[in-house]
């Protein structure tokens, strides 16, 4: 089982940063004693050396799902400041949350479309209105399905048909990607500061 973790020390100051770099590194030692392995996908580094805004984490392994749910929701590092010595706050939030990363593609292959050949009405003449010369083309695995009768030989609607198919399942895996990487995005602001499901110290 894998499970992909994404860390953010979201809008915070720069104490969250370096938090954060403090808890991917305590959940990598945690996660030894638990047989889990953990792999750094994707960094973004903060404004100080050793620092992060965000980390995704890819987690594997027998004992992933309650691991990385210990891991999930608002975590805390609790120390001082090292770069404020005024500063009276000790609590320094990031969150941690589940992510989808990738999108698999549709795989498109004529042979898991159904060609059909119709009749359809309108405008056209006679021929269009007697020949079977219209295509009704389903694509199986999505059942998505498209009717093509611009032409009046049955091999052109076919090829045009299929040319659809091919380009609409590309424009629904393109959206998939993009509400995929939004809702990343959004986890980036969706920290709650304060009411901690972790808390750790140095």
């Amino acid at each position: 089982m894998t499970v992909h973790l994404l860390m953010s020390a979201g809008r915070g100051p720069q104490e969250c940063t370096w938090a954060l770099a403090h808890l991917v590194r305590r959940l990598e030692a945690s996660a030894v004693d638990a047989n889990v392995r953990v792999r750094r996908v994707r960094t973004v580094a903060g404004d100080r050396p050793e620092t992060f805004r965000s980390v995704l984490i890819e987690l594997s392994g027998d004992g992933v799902g309650p691991f990385a749910a210990s891991w999930t929701g608002t975590l805390c590092w609790q120390a001082p400041s090292p770069y404020r010595a005024s500063a009276g706050r000790k609590n320094w939030y990031v969150i941690a949350q589940p992510c989808q990363v990738d999108v698999p593609r549709t795989a498109f292959a004529e042979t898991d479309v159904d060609v059909v050949a119709c009749r359809t009405g309108g405008p056209g003449g006679q021929h269009r209105n007697k020949a079977s010369t219209a295509v009704r083309a389903t694509h199986r695995p999505s059942g998505l399905v498209v009717v093509v009768d611009t032409e009046r030989q049955f091999s052109l609607n076919r090829r045009i048909a299929l040319q659809l198919l091919r380009e609409r399942l590309e424009a629904g895996d393109d959206a998939a990607e993009r509400a995929v990487t939004t809702s990343r995005w959004q986890i980036h602001d969706a920290l709650v500061r304060g009411n901690p499901t972790r808390v750790e110290r140095p």
